[in-house]
């Protein structure tokens, strides 16, 4: 897979270097530009940014340069394939698991890090007539720039593709991941020793009974996304829930609609 950022601080993406992504980078998983949106940009102080129209507070990140530095990265039309291009901003759309899922399966992203009030919205328009354009959100606040969030979407992204991880059933333990956890939150882990300042291991994950510790995995996944992510158990699928986490849900005191319990 390529990625290609654009930020006016390529420095900040120095910890793709490091980790499960720098390894990807290293056997060539992960193909990595970083660009300097001022290279684009002609004045003696290298502006990208202006005055908003209609007044009001902060700076507008300026159009021409974006466009400069965008045809200049994925080159003139029909030379190959175009990127999907990927917008941080608070007013996007959500970054899930399962957007992270479909970027995954793309050859070729570009992430266009705003920065102040943002990127003058006929960016966006005159690209989305080229190439797909996603505008993306990773939470419900306000960041100084999209840089954060693209690190967080490279590695959610990058850590799906094969060979990334060391063990390819991590991805599909994920929370969040499809199937039949899907919503649910993954539960606690514990590793060696048994016992740590008094606080031991849950006895069933030293049984070496599979069918149990899957039953108590789901359980703790359950519980914790009641008392974490309400939101995401009221989203439960009934129909991937089997009478005993229906058993649980009411001893949480946490029911679904009376008509997805039925059965």
């Amino acid at each position: 897979m390529r990625l290609d950022i654009i930020s006016i601080f390529p420095e900040y993406f120095a910890p793709l270097d490091v980790s499960l992504i720098g390894k990807a980078r290293e056997r060539g998983t992960l193909d990595v530009r970083v660009h300097q949106l001022r290279d684009w940009a002609h004045d003696v102080h290298k502006t990208v940014d202006d005055t908003p129209y209609g007044g009001g507070p902060g700076m507008v990140m300026k159009p021409e340069v974006w466009g400069e530095a965008i045809d200049t990265v994925i080159g003139a039309p029909g030379e190959a394939p175009p990127p999907r291009m990927i917008v941080p901003t608070p007013s996007g759309r959500p970054f899930t698991q399962e957007l992270a899922q479909e970027l995954a399966g793309e050859p070729w992203l570009l992430f266009a890090c705003g920065r102040y009030e943002g990127i003058d919205s006929r960016v966006m328009a005159e690209y989305s007539a080229r190439l797909r354009v996603d505008e993306v959100s990773i939470g419900d606040y306000v960041l100084a720039g999209g840089e954060v969030a693209v690190l967080v979407m490279v590695e959610a992204v990058g850590r799906l593709l094969p060979g990334v991880l060391g063990n390819a059933q991590s991805a599909v333990d994920d929370s969040f991941a499809p199937g039949s956890m899907r919503n649910l939150v993954e539960g606690p882990v514990y590793t060696k020793p048994p016992v740590w300042r008094g606080h031991e291991v849950p006895a069933v994950l030293l049984s070496g009974h599979h069918g149990n510790v899957a039953r108590w995995r789901r359980d703790e996944a359950i519980r914790r996304t009641v008392r974490n992510r309400p939101e995401l158990a009221a989203a439960l699928d009934p129909e991937t829930l089997d009478k005993h986490d229906r058993k649980l849900l009411e001893e949480l005191s946490f029911r679904l609609q009376p008509e997805d319990m039925a059965n």
